[in-house]
């Protein structure tokens, strides 16, 4: 989860996280099973078990390192409550902090704690990511307010990792070189005030979202992109301008 080259050769898969799961699969009834506590924690036990059987026999397979990436696109609505209902008489009711903070940590710690959490929404909780065991997130990096840049900056100041999505998930026109994909994630760390040593210990580079719509070609350039940044970042910091 480091810039640099440490990561090479480790796999990554994903899942939904357990709360974005809860809040797009439907009961029976037709309603969220975010509105059912019951059916939350069956699914976020459930989807542990999944993706903890799925993670130990791929690294068994490919006797590498494999990461985990919760996908939370939803999580701050669901704790905010503003996820619709079936009807206006049907509201969602936000989902209770120290409830989403289990559910993280129970999926986190079913995969040893190989574990990040991804989200392309606009907003993060970051006060619920402080106060769980998750020792990654990824995040859009076009998209940090300055609310969002202070959460950041005391989520990497505890000692944690951030992965900056610094590349568009569409080819664009001109396309970034290496050097203008390293020059937008120091950017950030150096609005907060870190160091460029923090770069390389605790900043990771990303496209801003799945590329699973994207043309391969540009997939291929942007994980290249990646790569080659971040080992730019890795061999010296301080010579990104």
């Amino acid at each position: 989860l480091k810039a640099g080259s440490a990561g090479r050769g480790a796999v990554k898969v994903q899942a939904p996280g357990p709360i974005t799961l809860a809040a797009e699969l439907e009961l029976a009834n037709g309603h969220r099973a975010i509105t059912d506590l019951g059916a939350v924690r069956d699914l976020a036990a459930s989807l542990a078990e999944g993706v903890a059987v799925h993670r130990a026999e791929l690294a068994r397979r490919l006797s590498t390192t494999v990461v985990v990436q919760f996908d939370e696109p939803v999580l701050a609505a669901a704790l905010a409550g503003r996820l619709t209902g079936v009807t206006a008489l049907n509201p969602v009711h936000p989902i209770d902090d120290a409830l989403a903070v289990t559910l993280l940590d129970e999926c986190v710690a079913a995969v040893d704690g190989a574990a990040m959490l991804h989200t392309c929404a606009a907003e993060l909780p970051w006060n619920v990511l402080q106060r769980s065991v998750i020792q990654a997130v990824s995040v859009d990096a076009s998209l940090l307010d300055d609310a969002g840049l202070d959460g950041l900056g005391e989520f990497v100041d505890s000692g944690r990792v951030v992965v900056l999505g610094v590349l568009p998930t569409s080819a664009p026109q001109p396309r970034p070189t290496v050097e203008q994909v390293a020059a937008a994630a120091a950017a950030v760390t150096d609005r907060l005030g870190f160091p460029r040593a923090v770069l390389r210990e605790r900043v990771g580079i990303s496209p801003a979202c799945g590329l699973a719509a994207a043309p391969q070609k540009w997939a291929r350039a942007a994980i290249e992109l990646a790569q080659r940044a971040a080992d730019v970042i890795a061999e010296d910091p301080q010579a990104i301008q």
